[in-house]
């Protein structure tokens, strides 16, 4: 499809989701042919699925631990089939993960517990902040200190680890368990995979869409008749709320939230939401880096305005106070989520959290969208913009998944209970509630996109378009900006917000010093790693 054409469509989708409801819309959605497609659950796993969501149901509250293992000990049943109880009696493995927001791996303790109980086996937790999540990592790498049987990582590490032999190959047996060919198409292998063989159990879908309050606009509303489509309106909209009132709380009205401190290199995701629109040509499938020679694009007019589109909402005092101290943590769960702010780029999973989480009060007026795009690309090949509307959604972090690393491949016994602790928690009845409650993590297989299941569960089925379809039209865009998957990846986005935090606090003079500083950075990073190599699994990544 061509990316015009499927703009077109994006675009009347938005407008179509806050007027269609029930079979309509979906007769509506599915004219779009495949992008419109919402495969059923598969029958055998129905009970399961149906008494799963009801635990504990949209507007009941936020999920308990009781809630975790319940959900756990209810999605055994693969386990039970390839593994005898007790047969991990003595086993002790260590999970490595992330503590975010009481999610992650609080989640995986709780659906864990009846696997423990079952199999036998024990688990010790190394439970890190998203901050600490790199450095903790590329240090057991660089000591060869690596300390962990099971952990939770993103696909941009796989050149880290899976790329210098860290990792344990998936077997068969558990991507039958895990039934692998539900995932999304950008999730299929390559993701997951390094050199052809397969290393991840993948447990979520990341990409990063839009989430507007639905207060703000309308007839009457405050930011304007619509939420705005593109980021030169966002700054228009964001600049215009100075000194209003916000609907809901009575407080300060706010635009467009950015998070201004890094995240350990997860924070550089959000400057890129606003890039993209304005570097990723439909035509070039870089946007990072030149792919011949690896010299970064960070700095070129596109990469320049995104920069700069900040700076001026900064010098707007369009902010909440203090949003220099503000990581996408914050952003979305502190402010957005808790009533303070109208727009925000986050991961997907913030839709559900809208509607099931007790920090929420936003649930009944939130929408969702692709990310903005922008009136003019830079065409980093003709070294020229042009003038032409573009969208190009930010498939951001590629997903969480579990994978198992080398420590367990002498012993088949140990190997097997990590790879049966991975599978049972990237299994496909699990994922459906981890998607449609807390989590951290968001919808991700075909299977996930059945509305009939998420309205059972008590959502209603206008919010359940609106959210699914942000994510459906984000997947399956045909100019999204696709991360590589390269070694050091990490490296370059923590170096990028310590430079941006310099730039957003005054220290460079202007947003082109502050992109300048930031690609010097990143060719000393590439020369450290080795230009050629890097040369050659960047070109891999994009397909070339």
């Amino acid at each position: 499809m061509k990316v015009e054409l499927y703009n077109h469509i994006v675009r009347q989708q938005m407008n179509r989701r806050k007027l269609l409801q029930g079979a309509a819309s979906v007769g509506a959605l599915a004219a779009v042919g495949a992008l419109g497609a919402r495969p059923a659950g598969a029958a055998a796993h129905g009970d399961v699925r149906a008494q799963i969501l009801k635990i504990p149901g949209v507007g009941m509250g936020s999920p308990t631990d009781a809630d975790w293992q319940k959900v756990g000990e209810l999605c055994l049943g693969p386990t039970m089939e390839r593994v005898q109880k007790g047969e991990f009696e003595g086993v002790e493995l260590t999970f490595m993960g992330l503590n975010n927001q009481n999610l992650h791996n609080f989640l995986f303790r709780g659906f864990l517990k009846p696997w423990e109980a079952y199999t036998g086996a024990k688990i010790n937790w190394i439970d890190l902040a998203q901050a600490d999540y790199n450095p903790r990592l590329q240090q057991a790498i660089a000591t060869g200190t690596v300390d962990f049987d099971i952990i939770e990582m993103g696909a941009p590490f796989e050149g880290d680890t899976a790329g210098k032999g860290l990792l344990d190959e998936m077997p068969d047996w558990v991507k039958e368990q895990i039934e692998a060919d539900d995932l999304v198409g950008y999730l299929q292998p390559p993701v997951g995979t390094w050199d052809g063989k397969t290393y991840r159990v993948t447990i979520d879908g990341d990409c990063h869409t839009f989430a507007y309050r639905k207060d703000y606009f309308g007839d009457g509303g405050i930011g304007g008749a619509e939420p705005p489509t593109t980021w030169e309106k966002v700054n228009e909209v964001s600049k215009a709320l100075v000194g209003q009132t916000d609907p809901l709380t009575g407080l300060e009205a706010h635009g467009f939230l950015d998070p201004l401190k890094g995240w350990g290199g997860f924070g550089f995701y959000f400057l890129e939401d606003r890039a993209t629109a304005y570097v990723k040509h439909p035509d070039d499938p870089a946007w990072l880096f030149d792919p011949d020679t690896m010299k970064p694009r960070v700095n070129n007019p596109g990469w320049v305005q995104a920069i700069q589109d900040v700076m001026d909402l900064i010098k707007a005092n369009a902010y909440p106070a203090d949003q220099i101290n503000a990581d996408p943590g914050t952003t979305a769960f502190q402010q957005f989520l808790a009533g303070t702010g109208s727009m925000i780029c986050w991961w997907g999973d913030v839709g559900s959290s809208a509607r099931t989480s007790d920090t929420s009060v936003v649930g009944d007026v939130v929408g969702f969208s692709i990310n903005p795009g922008a009136s003019r690309v830079y065409n980093h090949k003709a070294g020229a913009w042009e003038e032409k509307e573009n969208f190009a959604p930010n498939m951001a972090y590629l997903g969480w998944g579990v994978y198992v690393t080398n420590r367990v491949s002498g012993d088949e016994k140990k190997r097997k209970a990590a790879w049966s602790a991975a599978a049972h928690l990237g299994g496909k009845d699990i994922s459906l509630w981890m998607s449609a409650y807390p989590s951290g993590f968001q919808p991700y297989r075909n299977s996930h996109f059945n509305y009939e299941e998420w309205e059972a569960a008590g959502y209603d089925r206008a919010y359940i378009e609106d959210y699914l379809g942000s994510n459906l039209d984000s997947y399956n865009h045909p100019n999204a900006a696709i991360e590589p998957r390269i070694p050091g990846i990490f490296q370059y986005y923590s170096v990028a917000e310590d430079e941006l935090a310099k730039g957003f606090a005054g220290q460079y003079a202007s947003a082109q010093e502050t992109a300048d500083a930031i690609a010097a950075a990143w060719e000393k990073i590439t020369d450290q790693i080795g230009r050629d190599s890097q040369i050659k699994l960047y070109k891999a990544s994009l397909g070339m």
